[in-house]
């Protein structure tokens, strides 16, 4: 893979979206947070960050750079080998 799937423009990306997490705005007098703002369909009525809907490549590794690491070992038939993060892309689209 290259361009936006290389892993250094993925981990960017969580990065990025760590840190928009964090963010707080001053809205009409008040701080205003990704959970006033978010869409949580299985939490709606006390939201937490982890409870966001986050429509992103990373969602494959459930916004986690540790799970975006991850190798295993895989025997598919006779054939041997590591899989990595390229492979789980390709098996989850």
């Amino acid at each position: 893979f290259s361009g936006v799937l290389a892993q250094d423009v993925l981990l960017a990306l969580l990065e990025l979206q760590e840190e928009l997490a964090g963010t707080t705005a001053r809205a009409r007098g008040r701080n205003v947070t990704l959970r006033d703002v978010c869409y949580a369909p299985l939490n709606p009525a006390a939201p937490g960050v982890g409870d966001c809907a986050v429509s992103s490549v990373t969602q494959y590794f459930q916004n986690n750079r540790s799970r975006l690491a991850l190798t295993a070992w895989q025997q598919d038939g006779k054939v041997q080998g590591t899989v990595d993060w390229h492979d789980h892309l390709i098996y989850c689209v």
